[in-house]
């Protein structure tokens, strides 16, 4: 008799029949299974049908598969993948178009199925998608039925891009170059060519000799949320295939487009929501567009440019000499030396005699000069305030606007992450960006004259230069992540936020730290925390039960695969299953896997996921590294993967699964909560002593009095 391990019961379905309940050996081979359901229901031919899933994702199941069925599956008997294949092949070569529809809709629902695809393929089957598409002389439903089954059947990568004929090809640019065109069939169109663009250099210079970008711009602007995010993927993944010298030149067409303000208005801030996929286009177009600073960045000044000594004294001149007025002409070359080393060191520059030195450091490289040149001609005003009114102080007392300028410019540089590689998940995009041309240089010039005020305000001197940075960090920092939708508006907060107010934050945190330092407040504490533990538990179990919607990250970067997951109200169940992109809670009926939560073994994290293993052999992304979690369930070690879509899930679902399995929560998002709900307790519970010192130990008792003749005698109560 077979273990029980490879028992499984299962109920098997088939149109006009009984369903039959089996316990499925999983021993015997598939065909005999296959052949012992059919007698049953008096079929011959058993080597015509096969079983599929009648829940999820439908699949077939094959000797490789079979494994992954559990106890209490529902199965259909089916016709076999290669019958199948043969059918909708007929079907989508017939002369009847509803026949020709439905084996095409049909198609595109199996396609996403890699037995069936393996079947499909092999007859030759993209040959007849790619006759459909070639002519050309269907369009509407079945067009995109037609497209859709090809980019399923792409996916698995059977075939590769660069087989596709030029025909083929160009009929797909056409469909995205044609005004009146069905939305779903271009929009079907746009992925497919984020693909070709993705998967092969030589495909990347097609696209983008084809399809113009003013042709991407129109789809952009049109107000279809669809057509709008492909449009946007197709950009991005145009700007990551291009050389660096391309994408300059391609985000400098855009900008002059307008697209920047746009997207401000029309996407960022429109009625509708953003959406995960689009948040994480735009934070990818800001990436890309930083990062075309990095070359300056990087680049030291040349002392020997007669171009860069140029500039240096444009900057000079723009502070010291006013318009028309040739102050140092009538003096001697020794004397205007002199005059220029003079001024220099008034300008801030540690090497007044020779000032492109303080420029050799990288970074921040040249693209400081190129902030304090736009510095100079944008803000001319504030500029000679600037350095005039530093010229006149105590030389200890001075700002030097150079120095200041340069490190002021590192900053930014850190804060924005200029040099750095776009994370495959990340979608924090700065609303700013869009709503501003020249958006770094404008932050730089905004940034320098609150790095004056403040070092005003600290009436800071030369030995206080980096205290005041770090202040000006804050500031910069605190009022960024606050996502202001303007520069104005970014310039009022951080005015605002004066050097006294980061005092009183500092001051308010530091405080937060040393309470809970107090050995009483530590004693409260303890007693406290199993109760806010608890609660905290319940929160993380209640979120788990609303569910959360992941994607799925493969090597070309789509992003259109999601799927949703959830665990059931009375904590015993997982359920997930594939869903549509807009799908938002999803009813837990519609969601067809399932797990047991007492068939989870444990729980992975990071690198030790094996979807992460499987990737070690690349170049591993540290936001997607850090995203990732695994669950390990049943006798035979099935994975369930994830890639969390932000920190915050990531922190609710490892916690919610470690309390699950019966373990504590580890994620720094308990601490932080737990933290939280202990201060505000503490600060509740202690309302009445506010204002008063709380010891640090507690207070001496005294000894008991000599003689209790203070007390009252009740028995002498006066009748």
């Amino acid at each position: 008799m077979a273990p029980t391990k490879d028992i499984v019961k299962v109920a098997i379905q088939m149109i006009g029949a009984y369903p039959q309940l089996i316990e499925l050996d999983q021993t015997k081979p598939l065909v005999s299974v296959l052949k012992e359901i059919c007698d049953v229901w008096n079929l011959n031919n058993s080597e015509q049908y096969a079983l599929q899933y009648v829940d999820g994702s439908q699949a077939y199941i094959t000797e490789t598969n079979r494994m992954e069925i559990k106890n209490g599956s529902i199965l259909r008997l089916t016709t076999a993948p290669d019958q199948e294949a043969l059918r909708l092949l007929s079907g989508a070569q017939s002369n009847n178009q509803d026949v020709k529809s439905d084996s095409l809709k049909k198609l595109a629902g199996l396609s996403s199925d890699i037995t069936f695809a393996q079947e499909f393929i092999s007859r030759d089957g993209l040959r007849i998608l790619f006759q459909i598409v070639e002519e050309g002389n269907d369009s509407g439903e079945i067009m995109a039925h037609t497209l859709k089954s090809f980019m399923e059947l792409m996916e698995h990568g059977f075939v590769s891009w660069e087989s596709l004929s030029p025909v083929f090809i160009k009929k797909i640019v056409s469909f995205v170059n044609i005004n009146l065109m069905d939305i779903t069939v271009q929009q079907l169109s746009l992925a497919i060519l984020e693909n070709m663009v993705l998967s092969s250099p030589t495909l990347f210079q097609l696209v983008k000799r084809e399809v113009t970008l003013d042709r991407l711009v129109t789809h952009l602007t049109v107000m279809n949320p669809s057509i709008q995010l492909k449009a946007v993927a197709l950009l991005i993944a145009l700007l990551l295939s291009a050389s660096e010298g391309e994408r300059r030149e391609m985000l400098e067409y855009l900008w002059k487009k307008n697209i920047r303000q746009f997207i401000h208005k029309n996407i960022i801030h429109s009625s509708a929501s953003l959406g995960d996929e689009m948040a994480h286009h735009l934070y990818v177009l800001q990436s890309l567009s930083l990062n075309v600073m990095e070359t300056r960045m990087r680049t030291s000044m040349d002392p020997y440019s007669q171009e860069q000594r140029d500039l240096l004294q444009t900057l000079r001149q723009a502070a010291f000499e006013s318009d028309g007025d040739p102050a140092a002409s009538h003096f001697n070359t020794e004397r205007r030396r002199s005059l220029c080393a003079k001024e220099f060191k008034k300008l801030g520059f540690s090497n007044n005699g020779n000032p492109s030195q303080d420029l050799y450091r990288t970074p921040p490289g040249l693209l400081a000069l190129d902030n304090m040149l736009h510095f100079a001609s944008h803000w001319p005003s504030a500029y000679r305030t600037f350095v005039l009114e530093n010229s006149s102080r105590e030389d200890k007392h001075e700002c030097p606007f150079a120095r200041s300028s340069i490190q002021l410019t590192l900053i930014l540089c850190e804060i924005l992450r200029i040099g750095e590689t776009a994370s495959e998940t990340g979608q924090g995009f700065h609303p700013l960006f869009f709503a501003q041309d020249h958006f770094f240089e404008e932050l730089f010039s905004i940034g320098i004259q609150t790095l004056n005020k403040t070092w005003k305000e600290m009436r800071a001197t030369q030995e206080d230069f980096d205290k005041v940075m770090q202040v000006v960090r804050e500031q910069i920092t605190r009022t960024l992540s606050s996502k202001p939708t303007s520069m104005e508006l970014f310039r009022t907060k951080v005015s605002a936020l004066k050097y006294s107010e980061i005092l009183k934050l500092r001051q308010t945190e530091r405080m937060h730290q040393e309470e809970t330092l107090a050995k009483p407040i530590l004693e409260l504490k303890e007693k406290l925390k199993p109760e806010l533990l608890e609660l905290i538990k319940q929160q993380r179990l209640n979120r788990l039960c609303e569910g959360t919607l992941f994607r799925k990250i493969s090597s070309r970067r789509r992003q259109d695969k999601l799927w949703y997951c959830r665990l059931s109200p009375n904590h015993k169940v997982l359920h997930y299953g594939d869903v549509e992109d807009g799908t938002e809670n999803p009813p837990i009926e519609s969601l067809q896997e399932k797990i047991a939560v007492a068939d989870i073994k444990t729980l992975l994290i990071g690198k030790d996921c094996p979807h992460i293993r499987e990737k070690a052999s690349g170049k591993q992304n540290k936001d997607v590294l850090e995203m990732a979690f695994s669950i390990c369930y049943d006798v035979e070690d099935y994975y369930l993967n994830f890639i969390a879509p932000t920190r915050y899930e990531f922190c609710i679902w490892t916690d919610g699964l470690n309390i699950l399995l019966g373990r504590e929560m580890s994620s720094e998002r308990m601490k932080s909560d737990l933290d939280i709900l202990l201060s505000t307790e503490i600060k509740l519970r202690l309302l009445d002593l506010e204002n008063i010192p709380i010891p640090d130990a507690p207070p001496l008792i005294p000894k008991p009095p000599s003689n209790c003749n203070f007390c009252y005698d009740f028995s002498q109560i006066e009748q």
